[in-house]
């Protein structure tokens, strides 16, 4: 890859993290309206499973995709394979979330007392 390519792909990452920064800090005072502490986090959990996950393109060695755009892009194609790999990124990142939201309410339990 050129030089200019490395450029707009790192200049891609950093637009992208910045907006989801950006996006998550509204949708979490959005969701402060819920009073339920578990069901506010689980939404934001849900959020970031399915916006952050990154999987490798097929196209270019070493290069990452937003697994969601990777995995609407190949299933319009007809790619299923690659379709499912990205959803698999998604699946994995899902299960570490779970086990993320799990402690965090054990943490929020044991600290309420």
């Amino acid at each position: 890859m050129t030089a200019d390519a490395q450029t707009a792909y790192g200049i891609f990452w950093a637009i992208y993290a910045v907006g989801f920064l950006i996006f998550f800090i509204m949708m979490s005072r959005l969701f402060k309206v819920i009073p339920l502490y578990g069901l506010r986090t689980l939404l934001l959990a849900v959020l970031i499973v399915l916006i952050l996950p990154p999987v490798e393109s097929s196209e270019v060695a070493g290069w990452w995709v937003p697994a969601w755009l990777h995995a609407g892009y190949e299933t319009i194609l007809g790619n299923t394979e690659e379709a499912a790999r990205a959803m698999v990124n998604m699946g994995i990142a899902g299960i570490v979330m779970a086990l993320v939201w799990i402690l965090d309410l054990v943490r929020y339990r044991l600290v309420k007392r």
